[in-house]
């Protein structure tokens, strides 16, 4: 065993899970000297060839010194890090601290380490070395090793792959039949795009596995009818499954090989062959034995429909804990528990191992609910034709995350974003487990496709099987970030199901102008005062009457998209009766042929009890595949282009919600409509498409975080190091504030102390008069309202008086802790905060100073690092923006100065993440130039990993 003389504590943190290129898991953990028989085991099952390639001879097997030094480990100048599946070694990586002429070394003074990889051949190409070292580059930047440096063979041109590809700054030499590699270990914006790329195949593969499986076994089948595992078992059969379905169940008797028409077995070890997926729907006390039926079975993934855990208290949250140790000990990934269960209509895979009785049709859009209930909800509305909602509108997948205590919404979302099956991402959250994660992935996402998300528990704490990380900021401030990551946030999933079928059936409007025409002149006008209300920019209704025939609504549809003018049209249509009356399908083909005729502008339709409409529209206008189609539309349509729809379901499409058949093939090349039963529905819809149209083309460009040349970026770190060296989360006094603000180029008016009128006198001769008096007590900062300030005091007299004054109206000097400043040029008060998150992370707030922010909540934020155009946006995103730009004849004041100030303290806390809160206020914007009148800053040690670290899983 090691002893405490020759190791530091084991440190924990290293622990990780991670998902590997195939998509299973590993456990990586460091190497401690408890592993000798498993470092022994491993090396055994290793190739000769590769024990070649790791020691530059025939090393046929290890001798109990290198058992000794390969297990004992200091954990600062030698460190040895093992990946894991269950209880066996499947790959090593160790790093040896070195200093001049490549001798070991130790102490920070040597930043060098010689690095070395061993990986059993078995699990050769999973990226197992790669996930290795990016653990051990983490942990030897966290001891102060700089550089790693790495001898191999020329032949081994795996090894010499992985240290390439992985995007850190190097340089490679030859000499003495050895490529020698060097190379930094500071991430870079290769090196982490690498690790983000590996990170997204990973963890998209593992859905795959999930979604598309050659075999699923569901255990817990019950002998008699009914119950979750047998409906769920009926389900995936009925719904024409194309891969091998199996019928798992223990109390099986003796000799039956067959339930429902499906090979059946009393344990999953029974089946002859490979099982991809298994469902489990066993009582939570039995789903230990089956977890580990299915590892030795080599299944891949569960979906856990079992209930029981999280959500049932404290022992069920620690049995869900055991639940995904256990299941990650053997490489597989959970969806669960408290599942609804999966889905997927691709015609390849059929698969609904849900509890959705019947097989939805397929389509374009994806959906992840984290609530079982509200899952039901959306795939039944999803499904209706007529009525409230558009009619045939398919998916593609649909995940039921229950308590997402493996698989989360941001795994599905690494899953789409490369999808060509899914053009619309529906979500439904209940919580984000890594907002920080969500808003990268976000954002990578709605730039090739939409992402609506609607959000519940927006007001209270999340549903007890959700482990969740606490955050400081309210929701609203997180539903501004997730826009500004080109999420679609709506407020209910009546708004998401009407977002999502706008967007999947019709092209992103290019702006917000709006032509409105139909046969109602009131519907007409209702719908112009929603556009309105929504931000948009309508023209004036145009009334066909009501006597308007299906071609005087084809002239007047086909003349608004030929009109350059707007850049989408809202139909608005109601019952019409009497002798040539217009019918709802020659309606319905009047407006499909329109705007097939003119398919780069959006087109809705707003019907009032028009249900023959709805369905018209829908059986003209699927969205799901047509037989023998070819496939999908490309994923990422540009503004402007329609997706090509696939045609009208198959003919096994099941019949809607009353029984009618399903709708016939549209004719080739017609557009989808999508129909609203209320105009503010249509209309909320087109604001939200507009926004993320806009959202779009903006980031196609951006910006850049600007470089200052007078920033101080080495001066500030030593600063903030001196600072944390005497304690642990501290508030900065004015005099070190100040410091460390100036090395970022941001300058504060000095404010003195002035405790005595003799003292304030003092000062006011200092700075020079004019100046204000202020009270600093927490009760009177910023409050000017309250009287606790002084302006403009143009000589010593008026400076002693207005001391009297407040020291008469608040108490003793010692109270009130009055300072003397500068007066400052006239402007606008404005107040800039930036604080770190634990959630969702860094984040820049501005706001005008006062009630504007204190009492209304107006305030923008931005994600830091914030980039030119982000600071140009986050300025003029307030409620209050007119203030800054002559406002009622004021004078515009210097917003570039202030957009300025803000990119500095963006830069400041993006390159030192100890800087954890800065606040300036006031920041006073004058026509020329700005003042900072107040500032205060925080230090805290920064965390140990954080989103650019090492690809991990949650830790359970």
């Amino acid at each position: 065993m090691q002893t405490s003389s020759d190791r530091h504590e084991y440190p924990a943190h290293w622990e990780a899970d991670v998902v590997l290129r195939d998509g299973g898991t590993a456990r990586i953990r460091p190497i401690t000297a408890d592993d000798a028989e498993r470092l022994v085991s491993f090396y055994e099952q290793v190739s000769d060839e590769s024990k070649y390639y790791r020691f530059f001879a025939p090393y046929p097997r290890l001798s109990a010194k290198d058992v000794h030094r390969f297990t004992h480990h200091d954990f600062v100048d030698r460190v040895g890090l093992a990946a894991t599946v269950g209880d066996e070694f499947i790959g090593t990586v160790r790093y040896d601290r070195i200093g001049a002429g490549g001798r070991p070394a130790t102490g920070a003074e040597a930043d060098e380490a010689e690095v070395a990889f061993l990986v059993q051949d078995a699990h050769q190409g999973r990226g197992v070395a790669s996930a290795l070292l990016e653990h051990i580059a983490a942990v030897a930047r966290e001891r102060g090793i700089r550089r790693f440096a790495a001898e191999v063979l020329p032949a081994n041109t795996k090894m010499i792959k992985v240290f390439t590809d992985a995007g850190y700054t190097q340089k490679r030499s030859f000499e003495d039949g050895v490529v020698r590699l060097e190379f930094g270990l500071e991430p870079t914006d290769r090196s982490l795009a690498v690790q983000y790329a590996r990170e997204q195949r990973a963890e998209a593969r593992s859905v795959q596995r999930l979604l598309a499986p050659g075999a699923v076994a569901v255990i817990g089948t019950g002998r008699a009818p009914g119950g979750v595992g047998r409906s769920i078992l009926g389900n995936i059969r009925d719904g024409g499954f194309t891969g091998r379905l199996y019928a798992v169940n223990g109390a099986l008797p003796e000799g039956q090989k067959e339930l429902d028409g499906v090979p059946a077995f009393r344990s999953v070890r029974d089946i002859d062959g490979p099982v991809d997926v298994a469902v489990v729907a066993v009582p939570a006390e039995r789903v230990p034995e089956v977890v580990a039926e299915c590892g030795e079975h080599d299944v891949q993934g569960l979906v856990v429909v079992s209930a029981g855990y999280a959500e049932s208290g404290p022992d069920g949250r620690e049995r869900q804990r055991a639940l995904v140790r256990q299941a990650r000990s053997y490489g597989m990934r959970i969806i669960g528990p408290s599942s609804f269960g999966v889905i997927n209509t691709s015609p390849e895979v059929r698969l609904n191992a849900s509890l959705a009785p019947d097989m939805p049709r397929a389509g374009r859009i994806g959906l992840f609910a984290q609530s079982g209930a509200i899952g039901v909800a959306l795939l039944s509305r999803l499904h209706r034709r007529g009525g409230g909602v558009t009619g045939v509108t398919g998916l593609s997948t649909f995940v039921s995350s229950g308590n997402r205590a493996d698989v989360s919404g941001n795994d599905v979302l690494q899953y789409w974003y490369e999808d060509a099956d899914t053009d619309v991402a529906l979500m439904y959250l209940e919580s984000i487990g890594n907002p920080r994660k969500f808003t990268r992935l976000a954002r990578r996402t709605a730039a090739a496709k939409p992402l609506v998300v609607v959000q519940g528990a927006r007001h209270g704490a999340g549903p007890r099987g959700h482990a969740v990380r606490a955050t400081q900021l309210p929701h609203a401030t997180v539903s501004a970030l997730l826009r500004q990551a080109g999420v679609i946030r709506v407020d209910t999933i009546t708004d998401l199901v009407d977002a999502g079928l706008l967007l999947a059936r019709q092209p992103l409007p290019a702006g917000p102008r709006v032509a409105i025409l139909g046969n109602s002149e009131s519907l007409g006008l209702l719908t112009y005062d929603a556009c309105l209300a929504e931000g948009l920019r309508p023209h004036p209704p145009q009334d066909l009457t009501t006597a308007a025939s299906a071609a005087d609504f084809h002239a007047a549809l086909s003349h608004a998209l030929a009109d350059d003018s707007s850049d989408a049209v809202v139909v608005t249509a109601i019952p019409s009766v009497g002798e040539g009356s217009v019918g709802d399908a020659a309606l319905a083909e009047a407006l499909r042929s329109a705007a097939a005729e003119q398919p780069t502008k959006p087109v809705l339709v707003v019907h009032v009890e028009l249900g023959g409409l709805a369905e018209a529209l829908s059986a003209a206008t699927s969205t799901a595949p047509q037989p023998g189609a070819a496939s999908g539309p490309d994923p990422t349509p540009r503004t402007g282009e329609r997706v090509k729809p696939r045609a009208a379901a198959d003919a096994g499409a099941p019949a809607d919600e009353k029984g009618a058949p399903a709708p016939a093939p549209p004719p080739e090349g017609t557009h989808p409509i999508p129909a609203y039963p209320a105009a503010e529905r249509a209309v909320r819809a087109l604001a939200q498409a507009v926004a993320y149209g806009q959202w779009r083309r903006d980031a196609a460009d951006p910006g850049k975080v600007p470089e200052y040349e007078d920033i101080d970026e080495r001066g500030a770190a030593a600063l903030i190091e001196g600072m944390l060296a005497r304690g642990q989360g501290l508030t900065l006094t004015t005099e070190a504030t100040c410091e460390l603000l100036a090395a970022y180029g941001v300058h504060v008016h000095r404010a003195l102390p002035a405790p005595t009128p003799d003292a304030a006198a003092e000062a006011a001769r200092t700075l020079g008069h004019p100046v204000a008096l202020k009270a600093t007590a927490p009760h009177l900062r910023h409050r000017a309202d309250l009287g606790g300030v002084r302006l403009d005091l143009a000589d010593e007299e008026q400076l002693r008086r207005a001391y009297a004054e407040l020291t008469e109206l608040f108490g003793s000097p010692e109270e009130l802790r009055p300072v003397v400043q500068r007066m400052a040029p006239r402007g606008v008060d404005t107040v800039v905060r930036a604080v770190i998150d634990p959630a969702a992370g860094a984040v820049l707030s501005f706001g005008l100073a006062g009630a504007a922010s204190q009492l209304l909540g107006d305030m923008a934020h931005r994600l830091i690092p914030v980039t030119d155009r982000d600071a140009t946006s986050l300025v003029r995103s307030i409620r209050t923006a007119p203030l800054l730009f002559g406002w009622r004849g004021s004078a515009p004041v210097d917003t570039p100065a202030l957009e300025e100030l803000m990119l500095r303290v963006s830069r400041l806390v993006h390159d030192h993440p100890e800087v954890v809160a800065v606040t300036l206020e006031p920041v006073v914007v004058a026509p020329h130039g700005i003042s900072v009148l107040g500032a205060s800053v925080r230090l805290a040690p920064p965390p140990a990993r954080d989103d650019h670290g090492p690809r991990t899983l949650p830790a359970y």
